[in-house]
Formats: structure tokens, C-alpha cells, sequence
């Protein structure tokens, strides 16, 4: 996994910017219903997205690990951010009305933990909202995803059948969903061949110095190198507790 505490210097601008952050921002906001009260932005980062989480009479918390990421996000939401872990968050049972976690499940071999505690947290009634499925948004998405896609390692903490067989056996139930674009995660030849020559996905493919040459020599080969290809479309799920 990625340090974001070291990250966090270009993590928002390298992942689609504002205009990302509003698309998931949106499509969050669309699940949540309007008689919440209370938010709970999980693994909230640099707050890009939690702060726009905005609605009248809706408390927003962002709780993160790194505090790299904290110390950014505190430049735009101030006192409203916790730190603290994920598998073992720093809130009373039944507390909050909902909780969010926006690309943060398809990192943790230990998501079912995380599934646990957000439900936890939630009191009757209040809903979870979740990224599934991240990875399958960018296979075959584009010529460059075919080059990448052999390599891939498939670890599918998120998938979105293992979620929700985790979030029954917590009284999580299927309220809906909801699909937003990621802006600026389009990735074009020559961005990726730079970032797999510096080892930036490591974790994310498998493969050795000699397959790594000769997938970069194969992205270098593709037509339209500057070009970034179509943006990846995400999928959000809405679980409500049940009393």
C-alpha cells in the first residue's frame, strides 16, 4: 500500500482534482437521506470529497490513519476530523446516522473488519455507502487497460457480492446505488509507461523487471500517447441497518 503520508503531495492532483471529488460528493449525497444528521466520511484523506459532503442541518466528521492526509484535509474543514483507524473507529455504537467510505475498501485485506465497524457505528435505520468493485471500472476499459490487465492482481477486497455477504451478517441491508464518473482518471500511454517505469504500481501488478520493459515498450507503441482514454465509471452501494 501506498504511504499517504508522503502521497499526499500530489494525491489530489493526480486523481481527477476537484471535479472527481464532486462527481463522488454528488452521487454520495444522492443515497444519503435527508432526515441524516450525522456523517462519517471514512478514510476522508486530503477532505477533497468530504468537504463537499454539504447539506443543511448535516453534520460531517472525516476520520483517516495518516496524518499527512489530516493535516491537508484540515486546511478545508478544520476541527471536524479525527484521527484514527478504520477497523476500530473512535465512536459510540448507534451514533451516527450515516457513514461513507469512498475508495478505501478495494486497499484492505481486512475490509470485513471495516464493514463491521461502520455498521456498528450506525444507528437503525442510518446507511453505509460504499465504492465496490473499483478495479473492474478500469479493465478493458480502454486499449491501455487491455496492456495492463494481464498483470493486474486481482485481490477483490471490494467485490461488491463480498460486501454485502459481510454487511448481512451485520444487519446491513441493500437500500440502492448510485454510478459516478471519475474525472481525470482517464489514463493515457505515456502516463502510465512513466509511472510503471517508476514502480508507482507495484502493488497493483505483477510482474518482473523484463515484463515491466516490455509492457512499457508496448504502451510507448499505442496510438495517441498524450491522450488520456475514457474516464473509469464507479459504482456506489447504499446498506441500510436494519432495527
Amino acid at each position: 500500500m501506498l504511504d499517504y503520508d508522503v502521497e499526499v503531495a500530489r494525491y489530489d492532483a493526480t486523481r481527477g482534482g476537484v471535479p472527481r471529488a464532486q462527481s463522488a460528493a454528488r452521487a454520495i449525497l444522492a443515497l444519503v437521506p435527508d432526515r441524516a444528521r450525522t456523517l462519517l466520511d471514512v478514510g476522508c484523506g486530503t477532505g477533497l470529497v468530504t468537504e463537499r459532503l454539504v447539506r443543511p442541518g448535516l453534520r460531517v466528521f472525516g476520520l483517516d490513519a495518516a496524518p499527512g492526509m489530516l493535516r491537508a484535509a484540515s486546511e478545508r474543514m478544520g476541527p471536524a476530523l479525527v484521527l484514527g483507524d478504520c477497523r476500530q473507529l473512535p465512536f459510540a455504537d448507534a451514533s451516527l446516522d450515516a457513514v461513507s467510505a469512498v475508495w478505501l475498501l478495494h486497499l484492505l485485506p481486512n475490509a470485513a473488519t471495516v464493514v463491521a465497524e461502520c455498521a456498528r457505528v450506525l444507528r437503525p435505520g442510518g446507511l453505509f455507502v460504499t465504492t465496490v468493485d473499483k478495479d473492474t471500472c478500469h479493465d478493458m476499459h480502454s486499449d491501455v487497460d487491455e496492456l495492463l490487465a494481464p498483470y493486474r492482481v486481482h485481490r477483490a477486497y471490494d467485490r461488491a457480492s463480498r460486501i454485502m455477504a459481510v454487511a448481512s451478517e451485520h444487519r446491513l441491508r441493500r437500500a440502492g446505488e448510485a454510478r459516478f464518473t471519475g474525472h481525470g482518471q482517464g489514463r493515457s500511454p505515456a502516463r502510465i509507461a512513466v509511472e510503471v517505469t517508476r514502480g508507482y504500481f507495484s502493488s497493483a501488478l505483477a510482474m518482473d523487471e523484463e515484463q515491466s520493459a516490455a509492457l512499457v515498450r508496448r504502451l510507448e507503441l499505442l496510438p495517441d500517447p498524450e491522450v488520456p482514454r475514457a474516464d473509469p465509471v464507479y459504482r456506489l452501494l447504499a446498506l441500510r441497518k436494519e432495527g
